[in-house]
């Protein structure tokens, strides 16, 4: 496995002499809720997306009442809403924060009072930040200056509990996904057992729905003829991609001979980590995981290297 550390790379194909004028195809198994974004990355670098998706991500009216349950004002806790409990609310995904902004929008009251002494943080990762803008904070509370958004430097579930720090017996809201027909993956888990560590009190709520996308969902690289690279951007995909192979007929040993000049290249150190627990080895993995440029970046310093 190759980590690269790309922060600002100027190499493309257009810019390399003598680099074929051959389109590369890339397939990713990224869920439809995030395809849209990783395929136009992968356009601007001249190359064809292939989608792929074996898990399927979704947000349904259980896992937003499972949230509501937070945001409301019931009879039992009079006068504020169960978040008031809470300091903190840690988001790992997009997906969570989408669930968490549809669950507050029919809710008349913002669930923080505005005059709160304590102090709320609101953490998420590298461009999942973006979400988090003046329209969903006030949804939480009308008086932003109560709230911190903070945006760990490591785009990772464990970059985000080491900058909570200490908890000291505080509560922390979880929004994470409810995994269904395939094994959870470890990422939640030691997320929460890592704010476990540093003295927090996680709360987990299932915020959406992470099912495998059926045993199918393999067939659209299983008959290409040829293909550059595969692109996977969670341990889940992984685990949904190599079980719609056995359905199929095959498995990773199998794709690798059919496919033998495929690159398989990692969103970030946790989803590389989980592929080769699950024996699918990574070739290429980069640091710059905030976004899905820097896995696309990586492929392409991995191609243009080999011209050297």
């Amino acid at each position: 496995m190759v980590a690269l550390n790309l922060q600002n790379p100027q190499m493309n194909n257009a810019a390399v002499p003598g680099i074929s004028s051959r389109s590369r195809l890339i397939a990713f198994t990224t869920p439809h809720n995030y395809a849209g974004r990783l395929s136009q990355v992968i356009k601007l670098h001249g190359w064809s997306p292939l989608s792929c998706p074996s898990i399927i991500v979704e947000i349904t009216p259980q896992t937003i009442s499972s949230i509501q349950n937070y945001l409301l004002t019931p009879n039992s806790h009079p006068g504020k809403s169960f978040l008031e409990d809470f300091s903190a609310l840690a988001f790992t995904s997009r997906t969570g924060i989408t669930a968490f902004s549809e669950a507050l929008t029919p809710i008349e009251k913002p669930p923080l009072d505005p005059k709160g002494e304590n102090p709320f943080t609101i953490s998420a990762l590298g461009k999942d930040s973006e979400l988090l803008d003046e329209s969903f904070l006030v949804k939480i509370c009308e008086n932003p200056s109560r709230i911190k958004v903070l945006i760990p430097q490591i785009a990772t579930p464990k970059g985000l509990v080491d900058s909570l720090g200490l908890g000291q017996g505080r509560k922390v809201l979880c929004p994470v996904p409810l995994v269904l027909g395939l094994e959870e993956p470890p990422v939640v888990p030691d997320f929460l057992n890592d704010l476990a560590k540093k003295g927090w009190i996680p709360v987990r709520v299932n915020a959406y729905k992470t099912r495998w996308a059926g045993p199918k969902c393999a067939e659209v690289v299983k008959n290409r003829g040829n293909l550059d690279a595969i692109v996977f951007t969670s341990t889940g995909e992984v685990e949904g991609f190599l079980k719609s192979l056995k359905e199929l007929g095959l498995n990773w040993e199998m794709m690798r001979k059919r496919f033998p000049r495929m690159v398989v290249a990692a969103h970030g150190p946790v989803t590389a980590c989980g592929a080769e627990k699950l024996g699918v080895e990574i070739d290429v993995v980069s640091s710059k995981f905030d976004s899905f440029d820097g896995v696309i970046d990586a492929l392409d310093y991995r191609w243009n290297k080999s011209l050297d």
